[in-house]
């Protein structure tokens, strides 16, 4: 009888791996910060987005509009500071010189011409006395060249001169004696009205100074002035060689630079 053979499971070895040699060196040197995603000096940082809208450039400073406005500033810091000094400066001198007005009236009138001419002109002369009274303490008026004076009558010009050159001293009166010249063409309307006014016994007329002055105050001349003057007269009549009786006399004084 034969032998049964006895086949007996043998054990399968497992497969034997080989040693890995161990690092000498660490792989992450000592002091330095561990990452789980690895090395960061060696990761790249992600591609910056472009974005569609173009970037507008950043606008420098205005610096020219800040200067403007430290121009302005000043300037209006300086005018109101002028104002200011300009207001002290009238304070005082009406405080310390009291200026009063100057004060005209017309005392009489003459004439010497007023007659027609073939060519319907109408020739003029006027004498007139005008008074002018300082009633200031401490203040003169230099009367200056250049002066104006005319006499007028319903808005026509009959006839014009100007005041003599001089210096009015402190509280002074003057009596200035004006000789006045003049010619109206085409005086036929002019002279119908004044047929109808010396009826009534009432002529208005006007009398108008423009003179250049300058002001005194004690030692200090100041700058020139011009004293605009108009008195508005009522006579009587108009005719050559009589008397003229004023009726009326009212006077206006008023200043300019």
């Amino acid at each position: 009888m034969t032998d049964h053979q006895k086949i007996h499971p043998v054990p399968v070895s497992e497969p034997v791996q080989e040693a890995q040699p161990k690092p000498t060196a660490p792989l992450v040197p000592r002091g330095s910060s561990r990452s789980e995603n690895g090395d960061p000096e060696r990761q790249q940082p992600p591609p910056l987005k472009r974005s569609l809208t173009p970037h507008a450039p950043s606008k420098p400073p205005k610096k020219r509009k800040s200067c403007c406005k430290r121009c302005l500033c000043w300037t209006c810091c300086l005018f109101f500071l002028l104002i200011i000094l300009l207001g002290i400066a009238a304070a005082v001198i009406y405080f310390v010189f009291q200026p009063k007005i100057p004060k005209y009236s017309v005392d009489s009138m003459r004439i010497t011409q007023f007659n027609t001419n073939n060519d319907t002109s109408l020739s003029a002369t006027f004498n007139v006395n005008i008074t002018a009274r300082n009633p200031n303490k401490k203040i003169g008026i230099y009367y200056e060249n250049g002066s104006h004076l005319s006499v007028w009558y319903r808005g026509t010009n009959l006839c014009e001169g100007s005041l003599p050159k001089f210096y009015q001293g402190h509280r002074n009166t003057t009596i200035l004696n004006v000789n006045l010249n003049g010619q109206t063409d085409n005086a036929t309307n002019l002279l119908q009205l004044l047929q109808e006014d010396q009826q009534t016994g009432k002529i208005p007329l006007n009398i108008r100074v423009k003179v250049p002055v300058r002001i005194k105050l004690g030692k200090l001349k100041l700058m020139k002035w011009k004293f605009l003057l108009k008195c508005s007269l009522n006579v009587d009549s108009l005719s050559q060689d009589n008397v003229i009786r004023i009726r009326d006399n009212k006077c206006k004084v008023r200043f300019r630079f």
